[in-house]
């Protein structure tokens, strides 16, 4: 039997939501002969795993194929945001590395008198987001708000829009948008 079956079994049932003792109730294993399985200080038979599975419950076969992490990166460290900025306004990418990203989610900073460019934007999509610090003039259409922090927005990317901070001081945002675009 595979080395890993103690801390995969551990991993499902933390997955699950089970505790030890109540995942021994279950099956009818001691709690003390479950800990030394998820530690690997004790291989369980086939028919004891079977039976401790069937408490989960889960098949012997799911339970050596079952993806208990994602193939993707989850967490990401602050250094590991890419700017995909491609004038004065930061934008950091989370996700960036992911294959077939379904949106875009960034931190955006907009220094003093930075904007998205004189031209409105337009693209098919939804986007909304939320300012964590500073002022931004958003203009949607023919609306025009300045927002602080705290004041959010969402809205159909086909309308023309543009950010500006028209302030003296940076802006921070934290931003979402579909489709994920391919910086």
């Amino acid at each position: 039997m595979s080395d890993d079956v103690g801390p995969r079994l551990r991993s499902l049932r933390n997955l699950r939501g089970i505790s030890q003792r109540e995942l021994a109730k279950r099956c009818g294993v001691t709690h003390s002969s479950l800990s030394l399985i998820e530690q690997g200080k004790v291989s369980p038979s086939v028919s004891s795993l079977k039976k401790i599975l069937d408490a989960i419950p889960i098949s012997v076969g799911d339970f050596f194929t079952f993806e208990l992490e994602s193939r993707n990166q989850v967490f990401y460290s602050v250094d590991e945001l890419p700017n995909v900025a491609t004038n004065a306004v930061i934008y950091r990418l989370v996700g960036a590395n992911r294959e077939n990203r379904a949106l875009s989610f960034m931190i955006e900073t907009y220094p003093p008198g930075a904007d998205t460019g004189r031209e409105m934007i337009a693209h098919r999509g939804e986007e909304a987001g939320v300012v964590l610090e500073g002022r931004i003039e958003i203009t949607i259409g023919a609306q025009v708000r300045e927002l602080c922090p705290g004041d959010a927005y969402y809205f159909d990317t086909h309308v023309p829009h543009r950010f500006r901070n028209a302030s003296d001081e940076p802006c921070r945002l934290v931003s979402c948008c579909t489709p994920a675009s391919q910086f």
